[in-house]
């Protein structure tokens, strides 16, 4: 989907926000509860996601058993539903009652409870700190919201947002889902270690400057200072410094890996 597109859509739900905002939940409360697409919430509207496009944003992320994510504005609870039968262990935040009941209801009947739960929350009040992996259709300005809170998260999270972006933070995937309509786009983050700063390393110096996951300083040895760019990918850092090509990981204060052509190093902060 086109940044234009983006933008139209996100004024398009902020108004399908504004004029549904007088109906409340009380009319869709009880057992029979059955949303409806544009069902007003406390900061959008809900929008189901086409299975299809659930299917990429957990493959994009890599979801396994090994995972604990969470779905900041569950819904019905598809999302969640849909890791757990891979062998996750998913939580919903929803701030509708009726939504976390309903979905609730859907993961007994699909035999996932012992890894799909749900819980009634505000997603800006919630602690997700712990999650591996992050996913949410959110409004742009709600993602920039919450964006200073996924960047202190443990390097190597992978964060999944449904058609919007999150500003200037340029997403390290995206996937487009063909005939679907509006909403057919994935985005894929990889919340990067942090590693802005002057480091020691091998009789010098390296000096970085961090723009989220990208990375540009200069290598100082003696009197000859090299300009440097690189990347990170979570903990893992590479970056090529006049030709000389490092890998490697990030720990702390602390990283080191290998030279293209043989040697490892080591720098500290």
């Amino acid at each position: 989907m086109k940044k234009g597109t983006h933008f139209i859509c996100s004024i398009a739900i902020a108004l399908s926000l504004l004029l549904a905002a007088s109906c409340g939940y009380a009319q869709f409360a009880g057992s029979d509860f059955a949303p409806h697409s544009g069902l007003v919430g406390k900061d959008v509207v809900w929008v189901p996601t086409p299975q299809t496009l659930v299917d990429t944003m957990l493959d994009m992320a890599k979801v396994t058993s090994d995972d604990y994510l969470i779905d900041l504005g569950s819904g019905d609870g598809r999302l969640v539903v849909s890791a757990a039968k891979l062998g996750a262990t998913a939580l919903g935040i929803e701030y509708n009652p009726d939504m976390v009941e309903l979905a609730r209801r859907v993961a007994t009947e699909e035999g996932v409870t012992s890894k799909a739960t749900f819980e009634q929350a505000d997603i800006f009040e919630y602690d997700f700190s712990e999650a591996t992996v992050i996913t949410m259709f959110l409004l742009p300005e709600l993602n920039l919201r919450l964006r200073p809170t996924i960047l202190k998260m443990k390097p190597g999270t992978r964060i999944v947002s449904n058609s919007f972006t999150m500003d200037d933070w340029k997403f390290d995937q995206s996937a487009d889902v063909p005939d679907i309509g509006d909403w057919s786009t994935a985005y894929l983050w990889i919340v990067p270690a942090k590693v802005d700063g002057t480091w020691k390393i091998d009789g010098g110096q390296i000096t970085l400057t961090q723009n989220f996951q990208y990375i540009t300083g200069t290598l100082t040895r003696g009197n000859e200072d090299v300009e440097l760019t690189g990347k990170l990918n979570g903990d893992k850092i590479s970056f090529d410094a006049g030709g000389a090509e490092f890998v490697g990981t990030v720990n702390g204060n602390t990283m080191s890996g290998t030279r293209a052509g043989g040697g490892n190093w080591k720098a500290v902060r």
